[in-house]
């Protein structure tokens, strides 16, 4: 059912909690992975130490590459520059992915209703199913 599948990662707690399901969902759907990680630009006025360096994410995306390998699964990596909900469903629909899985706090909806995590952004534009793993 699902042939090829876009992890996001950016290193946070949420990404590593959904580590073990894209293993599983990988290996049961015999899948291609592709992970990605976004550099956001950096904000008009934003120190430069305020964002992900592009060193610390190529870094970030060797060592969950190396992570996957030792469950022996071969992954692409991607690596962009931009709006994080952008870029992922940019991805996902270049490499006509089945499935976007990502970690999530595990609230999709703030409470004051406004719409404004990476999750539920993703969702609302993505072009696949999105698993959001708390």
């Amino acid at each position: 059912m699902f042939n090829k599948i876009l992890f996001p990662v950016d290193g946070s707690p949420e990404s590593r909690n959904a580590v073990t399901s894209v293993i599983e969902l990988v290996k049961l759907h015999q899948a291609v992975l592709t992970i990605v990680s976004v550099v956001e630009p950096l904000a008009e006025g934003a120190a430069p130490g305020q964002r992900n360096s592009a060193e610390a994410i190529a870094k970030l995306l060797d060592g969950v590459k190396d992570l996957f390998a030792q469950q022996n699964i071969t992954v692409e990596t991607i690596e962009r520059e931009g709006n994080p909900s952008f870029v992922i469903c940019d991805v996902a629909d270049e490499i006509e992915a089945d499935l976007i899985v990502m970690g999530g706090s595990g609230s999709v909806m703030p409470e004051d209703g406004a719409r404004d995590s990476v999750a539920s952004r993703t969702i609302g534009l993505s072009p696949c199913p999105v698993l959001v793993i708390p």
